[in-house]
């Protein structure tokens, strides 16, 4: 008997069927469908190089986010910006103006369902793309009336925009990409919010290098960059093929999963398995349909189940402390002794920098680990992390009441070990929070509740955020380093709660996940492995559900 690995498929043994045809045994997670298409018909990544070019638009959406958290995270550190608007980097105040991002995004909730189902996902990412252009727009006109009230209502319409463009970018983005695929493709995606967080802060390090208030205008009409790529190409982008198959165009559907997915062939396995199943699973005449109809996300158990694995995920992906990394670095980094407009705004760029490539070497892991261990064990990680933060941390023991002879006189190698704890920390969150927190919540929903259910994910993330933007300025002001053992207790907490209640999404298209949620446990069904038998003609002939120990499950 051999063993050894075929993609996604681990291959157990060769034996001879009753008519004399070579059989293999597999052993896989997932379902039959899925793994008979994938035996038959192995996908090219790079079959549809144009298919990747649309998702390059799509992924567009994610920058807003990241952007606009590195931007404040750098602006809070820009003298000439705090004393423009008497703000200070901690403390309530710098929570206020941070804030009205987030309440124009809360302020947003109701529109996102609408405006993605009625209009179609290109719709969305696009209504979106024009709201945030029009927030930054009057964001960078406060020069010439130096109004604080102006420039928190150019924030809320870009929070609004925000909450809109980024449930539709992920919708948009899972709806295309090939199964196969749709794991890395997708939790690519929230990579592009590193790259919106670098872009932000090399505006910011570059706006320093001029004088006066050039120095924080540069970076903030700089976030017109990917909305308005967004903007402008929405409309020439194809539509999900899910969204035309339930406006009664099929045809359309048909030709979009034989364009991108079938290789130019209407007869492709693929083909034909996601259109079996979007005549199975999808509703003609379903709830996203009205505008003003929640139902589907509260239907029976497993919509519920479903809505919440959306939520928590959206929730805990904020609270794991990269809140701190990101809107309060600048604080965060003077309870640690390293202060100084250039010294942390460098510190920032090169962050960013980091994340890009460990979030990109995560999302390329998502499906060989899978959804379900990333999510454990990155909070386990970065309740290490943190750990590692407050022992140096909490020998310097630096507060917000400390003299400046205080803070001066800070041991340089405890500052160091805080810096390289919070690198190895963003590392950590970059490679298995940022790939899952655009992924994750978007595909455990069905798609007649996906545009709502993601509009409650935008809550519960507004809700994260809401709580780290009033909290840890606060908690920075009261306790210091105190603040990042509530981070440390609390990943371990979030570790827990995901053994227990989140599923496994890998292996399976979209449609398939509903035999999981309609399970008794869909944690246990998730996780079930099968024995698949295949003929020589890579026909699935008998399966076969086994424990861990390879033995059958009761």
């Amino acid at each position: 008997m051999a063993t050894y690995e075929k993609g996604n498929i681990e291959v157990e043994d060769h034996a001879l069927d009753k008519e004399g045809k070579v059989a293999a045994t597999k052993l896989v997670t997932g379902d039959e469908a899925f793994q008979q298409a994938l035996i038959k018909e192995p996908p090219s990544f790079f079959g549809s190089p144009l298919l990747i070019l649309i998702s390059l638009v799509g992924f567009c959406c994610s920058t807003a986010n990241g952007y606009d958290g590195s931007l404040f995270g750098t602006l809070l550190s820009n003298d000439t910006f705090k004393s423009f608007f008497a703000v200070s980097n901690k403390g309530i105040e710098a929570g206020i103006v941070t804030a009205m991002y987030q309440i124009g995004s809360v302020c947003a909730i109701p529109f996102i369902g609408p405006a993605i189902d009625t209009w179609g996902r290109r719709g969305g990412m696009f209504i979106g793309g024009l709201t945030i252009v029009i927030g930054v727009i009057i964001q960078v006109t406060t020069i010439h009336n130096a109004s604080v009230g102006q420039f928190m209502g150019g924030r809320f319409l870009l929070g609004f925009g925000v909450s809109i463009i980024g449930a539709a970018g992920p919708c948009y983005v899972v709806e295309i990409s090939h199964p196969a695929y749709r794991g890395i493709v997708t939790g690519l995606y929230n990579v592009m919010w590193p790259v919106g967080a670098l872009v932000a802060s090399g505006a910011a390090r570059g706006g320093l290098d001029h004088e006066g208030n050039v120095s924080w205008q540069i970076p903030v009409g700089v976030q017109l960059m990917f909305p308005g790529i967004v903007t402008i190409f929405a409309w020439l982008l194809p539509e999900s093929p899910r969204w035309l198959y339930t406006r009664g165009k099929q045809s359309q559907a048909a030709d979009f999963l034989a364009k991108y997915h079938g290789r130019g062939n209407p007869d492709s396995e693929w083909v034909k398995l996601q259109l079996s199943e979007y005549e199975q699973h999808l509703e003609m005449d379903g709830t996203d349909k009205r505008w003003w109809d929640y139902r589907a996300l509260f239907r029976n158990k497993a919509s519920m189940y479903r809505l919440m694995c959306n939520c928590l995920v959206s929730l805990f992906g904020q609270w794991a402390g990269n809140g701190i990394v990101s809107y309060y670095l600048s604080a965060f980094l003077d309870t640690a002794g390293i202060r100084g407009s250039v010294t942390q705004t460098n510190v920032q760029l090169g962050m960013n920098a980091i994340q890009i490539v460990f979030a990109s070497l995560g999302a390329s892991f998502v499906d060989k680990i899978g959804r379900r261990p990333m999510l454990i064990w990155v909070n386990v990680v970065c309740c290490l992390c943190w750990i590692g933060v407050i022992v140096p941390a909490s020998i310097a023991n630096i507060t917000a009441s400390s003299t400046t002879a205080d803070q001066d006189a800070v041991n340089p190698s405890v500052s160091k070990a805080v810096l390289a704890w919070v690198y190895i920390f963003q590392i950590c969150y970059s490679f298995g929070w940022t790939p899952m927190q655009a992924l994750y919540p978007v595909e455990v929903l069905s798609f007649e509740m996906r545009a709502k259910g993601m509009a409650f994910s935008s809550l519960f993330t507004s809700v994260g955020l809401l709580a780290n933007q009033f909290g840890v300025p606060v908690a920075l002001t009261n306790i210091a380093w105190k603040t990042y053992i509530v981070f440390c207790v609390w990943c371990m907490i979030q570790a827990i709660i995901f053994y227990f209640i989140i599923p496994e999404t890998k292996n399976r298209t979209l449609e398939e996940l509903d035999d999981i949620f309609n399970a008794k446990s869909p944690v246990k069904a998730s996780i079930e492995k099968k024995k698949l038998d295949v003929d020589a003609n890579a026909n699935i002939i008998g399966v076969d559900i086994v424990g861990k120990s390879g033995h059958g499950l009761a």
